[in-house]
């Protein structure tokens, strides 16, 4: 297999672990999402990565704590979405788990490459994770819904050229009570510079999404 050099914007998502840690935050921060340091936010009475029981009331903290994302999406989707990559991910460090976590995959596997990133954010009440959403489903406008994901589902497809290398991005955007879950899955070919279909970046980023929300519902993942 030749060697072909990779261009600047994908050179850098295959440097290690300190350009991760960048590349996840950025993913996953939004304008208004609340500060995990410098003690903006009380934590919560009985931090847990499990989600405890719905209460009645909308005001009430249905999660108190993200769950465990590299465990979020099944061995079996991270190899058809991701070929080439370690199953087991490779989780972004955060100043506050208990709020926000991130974990990612991502391989080059002769000329293809993908890259997978799943992260749970945990607001303080459904009103502020609403809030949150909406506000992302606005700076991500030209999406659309996606039905039965989560309390409330959308999925963004851009396509970007650099250095006449095409990279095709999907983000997903689900709420469910007062937990985010942020899903961005990509992908290039070196050798033809063409980028993955829309269909096929969009439905990876679906299913790793649905994942992900069977995870935070305690439910599995199927």
């Amino acid at each position: 297999m030749r060697s072909l050099p990779l261009p600047l914007a994908l050179t850098a998502r295959l440097t290690p672990v300190a350009v991760l840690a960048c590349a996840g935050w950025a993913l996953t921060s939004g304008p208004d999402t609340p500060a995990a340091a410098g003690g903006h936010r009380p934590a919560p009475q009985a931090p847990t990565a499990q989600s405890s029981a719905p209460s009645s009331t909308a005001t009430s903290r249905t999660y108190t704590g993200a769950p465990a994302p590299c465990a979020a999406v099944p061995a079996a989707t991270v190899k058809s979405l991701v070929p080439g990559a370690k199953t087991a991910g490779k989780e972004i460090p955060s100043t506050d788990t208990e709020l926000r976590r991130t974990c990612s995959w991502n391989a080059l596997q002769g000329y293809q490459y993908r890259w997978l990133d799943v992260s749970f954010e945990i607001a303080g009440s459904d009103q502020e994770a609403a809030k949150q959403y909406q506000q992302r489903v606005t700076e991500k406008s030209g999406g659309g819904a996606v039905p039965g994901l989560g309390d409330t589902g959308y999925s963004l497809v851009n396509l970007t050229t650099e250095d006449k290398q095409q990279t095709r991005e999907g983000v997903v955007l689900a709420r469910l009570s007062n937990a985010l879950v942020i899903v961005t899955y990509n992908g290039s070919d070196f050798e033809t510079k063409k980028a993955p279909s829309t269909d096929e970046i969009n439905k990876g980023a679906i299913k790793a999404a649905k994942a992900a929300v069977a995870a935070l519902r305690g439910g599995g993942s199927g």
